[in-house]
C-alpha cells in the first residue's frame, strides 16, 4: 500500500497536526529543559550549602581540637615546671575551646547525634576545668606521684574521651560529605542528561519541522502559481462574459426602450378613440334626453341601457386600463433610460443627501405626523442621482406603508463596516411578510394590501441600481413589526468601467 504523502501547509490537516504536534513537543522540551535547569540550580546551591556548612563544621572541630591539645600541653608544662605563664596559656587555650564549642553548637543544630557529642565535649571540658583546679592545690609528693603515674591520669582520661569523640564526629561529617558530593555529581550528571536529550530532541524536532515546512513551502509556491494561471484565465473569462453580459444589458435596454416607445403609438390611438367614444356617448345620451324631453319615441330599454350603463363602464374600464399601461410603459422607458445613464461617482455627503430628501417630503411627514431622525451618515464615493433615487424610494416607501393610527417613526442610520458603508432606513409601519422579502424586489410585483398607488417598479429598480453602484439592498422585517431596509455599498466605487 503507497504511503499517504503530506499535504501542502493550510491545505492538509495531518500536516497541520504534525507540524504543530512537532513545535508543541519542541516548546515542551525548552519547558522541561527551563525546569531541568531551574531544578539542578537549587538542588545544586542546597548541596553547595551543605558541603560548605559540612566544611565548616570540620574546621571547627579542627580549631577546637588544637585548642584542646594546647590546653593539654600547657597543663603538663605547668605541671612539671610551675611556670605562670603555662597557665596563662591555659586560660587562653580553654576560652578558644569553649569558643569553638558553641560555634559547632549552632552549626549541628540540624543534627542531634553531633550535638549531643558537643554536648558531652562540654561537660568534658567543664570536668577538665574542675580537675585542674584541684591538683593546682595538691602537695610537692602528691604532685609527683601524680606525675609518675600521668599516663593514668584523669585529666588525661578526659582528654583521649574528648579526641575519640572530635574522631568520631570528623568521621561523620566525611561520612556526610562523601555523600553530599557524590549526590552533586549525581545531579550534574542528571543535568547533562537532560540538556543532551533535550538538545538531541530540539534538533530532530526543528529538522522534521523543518522538512516538513520546506516541502509545503513547495507545494504552497506550486499551489500558487497554479492559482495565479487559474486567475488569469478566470479573470479573462470574466472580462469576456462581462463584456457579453454588458451587451446584453444593453440589447435588452435598447430593445425595452424601443418596445415601450412603439407601444406608446397604439395605446395613444386607443385613447384617443376611447376619448371619441365618450364624446360619441355623451351625444348620444344627450339625443336621448332630447326625445324623452320633446316627446320624440323614447329609445327602447336595451338601448337605454347600453347608452346609459353598458357604454360607461366598459368606456371606464378602457381607460382605466390604457391609463394603467401608460404609467407601466413609462416606468419602462424610465428604467430603460437610467439603465444607460453613464454613472459618475463622486464624493458624497449622505448626511446632506438624507436631509435633502426629507425636505423634498416636508409636506407629508407633516401631513402624516411623521418623526424623522437622521443620525451623521459616513461619507461615501459614489453615484449622486443614483444614490438620491434609492435612498428617496426608501423613505417614500416607509412614509408610503405606515399602519393606520399609529403615528409613523422613521430613522436614518449609517455607519462603516469593513470597507463598505451601510445605510439603513427603519420604520414602525405595517411590516413585511418574511415570505415576501424577495417577492418586493421583483418588477411588478407587490406585497400586502393595495391601497396604495404604485406599479411595483421603485423598489426593483432601487436594487438594479444598488447592484450598479456595486452594492446591494437587504430587508429585516415582519408583519406590524416595521421594516428596516438597508443600502450597503463600497466606501469608494470607481465605477462600473473600472476594477473594484
Amino acid at each position: 500500500m503507497a504511503t499517504k504523502m503530506v499535504g501542502p501547509l493550510g491545505r492538509d490537516t495531518r500536516a497541520n497536526r504534525i507540524i504543530l504536534t512537532l513545535l508543541g513537543t519542541g516548546f515542551i522540551a525548552l519547558l522541561a529543559a527551563a525546569a531541568a535547569v531551574f531544578w539542578v540550580q537549587r538542588d545544586n546551591e542546597a548541596s553547595s550549602a551543605l558541603v560548605s556548612h559540612t566544611l565548616a563544621v570540620e574546621a571547627r572541630l579542627g580549631a577546637f581540637a588544637s585548642a584542646n591539645e594546647r590546653l593539654e600541653t600547657a597543663r603538663r608544662g605547668l605541671l612539671l615546671t610551675g611556670e605562670p605563664a603555662f597557665q596563662t596559656i591555659m586560660d587562653e587555650a580553654e576560652t578558644s575551646a569553649r569558643r569553638h564549642l558553641t560555634i559547632l553548637a549552632g552549626l549541628t543544630r540540624d543534627n542531634p547525634r553531633q550535638q549531643q557529642r558537643v554536648a558531652r565535649m562540654q561537660a568534658l571540658l567543664g570536668a577538665y576545668h574542675g580537675y585542674h583546679e584541684r591538683s593546682i592545690g595538691l602537695t610537692d609528693e602528691a604532685r609527683r606521684a601524680m606525675l609518675a603515674g600521668f599516663m593514668n591520669d584523669t585529666g588525661v582520661g578526659y582528654v583521649r574521651q574528648t579526641r575519640r569523640i572530635v574522631d568520631t564526629m570528623m568521621a561523620e561529617e566525611f561520612q556526610l560529605l562523601r555523600e553530599r558530593e557524590a549526590r552533586q555529581k549525581q545531579t550534574q550528571f542528571l543535568f547533562t542528561a537532560m540538556l543532551a536529550a533535550t538538545g538531541l530532541l530540539i534538533l530532530v524536532v526543528a529538522a522534521a519541522t523543518l522538512l516538513l515546512i520546506r516541502r509545503n513551502l513547495a507545494a504552497l509556491r506550486a499551489s500558487q502559481e497554479e492559482l495565479a494561471n487559474l486567475n488569469l484565465g478566470l479573470e479573462q473569462l470574466v472580462d469576456a462574459r462581462t463584456a457579453e453580459l454588458q451587451r446584453a444589458n444593453s440589447e435588452i435596454q435598447r430593445f425595452a426602450y424601443i418596445v415601450s416607445h412603439d407601444l406608446r403609438s397604439p395605446l395613444v390611438n386607443v385613447m384617443g378613440f376611447t376619448a371619441e367614444l365618450e364624446a360619441a356617448r355623451k351625444a348620444i345620451a344627450g339625443y336621448a334626453e332630447r326625445s324623452d324631453r320633446d316627446g320624440w319615441a323614447p329609445p327602447d330599454k336595451d338601448t337605454r341601457l347600453a347608452i346609459e350603463e353598458d357604454l360607461p363602464e366598459a368606456i371606464g374600464f378602457i381607460r382605466s386600463s390604457t391609463q394603467k399601461m401608460d404609467r407601466l410603459i413609462n416606468a419602462i422607458l424610465q428604467l430603460s433610460r437610467q439603465g444607460r445613464r453613464t454613472l459618475a461617482p463622486e464624493t458624497l455627503d449622505l448626511t446632506a443627501i438624507a436631509h435633502g430628501i426629507s425636505d423634498s417630503l416636508h409636506h407629508r411627514i407633516e401631513e402624516t405626523g411623521t418623526i424623522l431622525t437622521i443620525e451623521p451618515l459616513p461619507g461615501v464615493v459614489n453615484d449622486r442621482v443614483a444614490v438620491e433615487q434609492i435612498l428617496s424610494n426608501l423613505v417614500e416607501n416607509a412614509l408610503k406603508y405606515l399602519r393606520p393610527g399609529v403615528p409613523g417613526i422613521i430613522a436614518i442610520t449609517g455607519r462603516k463596516d469593513y470597507g463598505r458603508v451601510v445605510v439603513e432606513v427603519a420604520d414602525n409601519g405595517r411590516g413585511i411578510d418574511p415570505r415576501d422579502h424577495e417577492r418586493i424586489f421583483d418588477l411588478f410585483r407587490r406585497s400586502g394590501t393595495q391601497d396604495q398607488p404604485g406599479e411595483g417598479i421603485g423598489l426593483a429598480h432601487a436594487r438594479a441600481l444598488a447592484y450598479r453602484l456595486g452594492g446591494f439592498i437587504e430587508v429585516k422585517s415582519a408583519l406590524g413589526e416595521g421594516s428596516a431596509f438597508r443600502l450597503i455599498l463600497p466606501s469608494e466605487w470607481r465605477g462600473e468601467n473600472n476594477d473594484e
